[in-house]
Order: C-alpha cells, then sequence, then structure tokens
C-alpha cells in the first residue's frame, strides 16, 4: 500500500490514519507484530521521529502496545477494533452524504442511490 501525503495536515497525523486504515482492514492483523519505525519510514519516505509519533498515536489509541522483546504489537482486543473501524465507517459516510449534498441531494435521495448501487 502506497504512502498518501497532503499538506493540509500534519505528517504524522497522516501517518497514524493510514496505519490505523492498515490495522481494521487487517492488512496488520490483531496480535501481529509492525514493522520497525526506522523500516515505516523508509518506506513512506518521512523522518523516523515523524513515524515514532504516528505509531505512538497508535499506542494511544488502543490499537498497538509495545512490547519490550517484540516491537509493537497491534492489539488482539476486538472491541477496540471494532470501535475503530465503526468510527472510519461514519467519517466515509458523512463524506458521502457532504457531497451528495454539495450535488444538490437530499440525504433520502443520497440512500436511494445507494440502494440502486445495490442492486446493480
Amino acid at each position: 500500500m502506497d504512502w498518501k501525503l497532503e499538506d493540509d495536515r500534519p505528517i504524522w497525523l497522516q501517518l497514524s490514519q493510514q496505519l490505523t486504515r492498515r490495522i481494521i482492514t487487517g492488512i496488520y492483523p490483531p496480535g501481529s507484530r509492525l514493522p520497525p519505525v526506522r523500516e515505516l519510514a523508509a518506506e513512506a519516505g518521512v523522518n523516523p521521529n515523524t513515524m515514532q509519533r504516528a505509531l505512538a498515536q497508535l499506542e494511544q489509541d488502543g490499537l498497538a502496545k509495545a512490547d519490550r522483546t517484540a516491537g509493537r504489537l497491534v492489539t488482539q482486543d476486538t472491541g477496540v477494533l471494532d470501535r475503530v473501524r465503526s468510527g472510519e465507517a461514519k467519517v466515509v459516510v458523512r463524506q458521502y452524504l457532504d457531497a451528495m449534498a454539495a450535488l444538490g441531494y437530499s440525504r433520502e435521495q443520497a440512500a436511494a442511490l445507494l440502494q440502486e448501487e445495490e442492486l446493480l
């Protein structure tokens, strides 16, 4: 998966969000070891300190934990993963509804369009 970085938000926050997405989609499964900071930083083309801050945010959010011998591990707590996945889904839904409103569609019309696409 490519790293997509924009100028509109802090880089560490974007990295944290992209790592979160990788965790909740199973790219980094529950209980798995996350790649080392330097490896992730090199892959993303950022300073290791920036990546370290992103990983610290994952720990703060409960998605990862540091283990002295194994490095950082993805949480195995399915409740945390489900909560974060649900939060991400709500963001996507809000973005969809906002985009549809900008096109002049009501919430009901936007929902009807989704239902139409489901039937195809």
